[in-house]
């Protein structure tokens, strides 16, 4: 069972549609224990970071979501939600979830690049992992955001791509993993990279 955190930040109701496209059940879930002791959890989010920081914290997610990464279980951050698995952003002063040591900063508006970063863009893997294992060559993901995430520790650097210079588009440290794109609207890409998350 997948278990969506249901904190009112996310596009979950496109992401329960594309599992249910796969083969996999997953639940909608606005309870912490529930959360705590989830098999795999999915952390979504869309908007801005201290926005959903204070939604984590008041509905007691926040906690939830660290207890459910201590048992070794799988975490999928995905768009805010990879930035929430890191300790701090830019865009705000609130502390993320440091469950990925490192922090997010915005695009600058420079070599010819408008921010945000908005449309379909590639991998380059840099660490292998069945979350991204054979990605054929013509794969593209769906990429909205402004800032970018910069993590402390480049073995927690899973893949990079290019928007007027590298950045980091995954994260990956033991059994917590993000993604800055949007899986759920990346059409087949999408679909198999969530369909090998869920069974590896």
């Amino acid at each position: 069972m997948i278990t969506i955190v249901d904190y009112g930040v996310g596009n979950i109701g496109s992401l329960v549609n594309m599992f249910r496209r796969i083969g996999q059940e997953a639940e909608l879930s606005a309870d912490p224990e529930r959360i705590a002791v989830a098999d795999r959890l999915l952390l979504p989010g869309v908007g801005a970071f201290d926005t959903a920081t204070e939604k984590l914290g008041v509905g007691g997610f926040d906690e939830a979501i660290r207890n459910h990464a201590r048992t070794g279980r799988p975490v999928l951050g995905i768009c805010l939600g990879m930035q929430l698995l890191l300790d701090s952003s830019e865009e705000g002063v609130s502390q993320g979830l440091g469950l990925i040591p490192g922090r997010s900063v915005r695009f600058e508006d420079s070599r010819g690049r408008r921010v945000p970063h908005m449309g379909w863009n590639q991998l380059d893997v840099r660490t292998p992992a069945p979350l991204v294992h054979g990605l054929p060559a013509d794969h593209r993901f769906y990429f909205v955001h402004s800032y970018r995430v910069v993590v402390a520790d480049d073995r927690d650097e899973l893949a990079r791509s290019d928007y007027g210079g590298e950045f980091t588009s995954m994260v990956s440290r033991e059994n917590v993993t993000g993604a800055q794109f949007h899986p759920e609207k990346s059409h087949a890409f999408g679909m198999q990279m969530l369909d090998q998350w869920s069974r590896s």
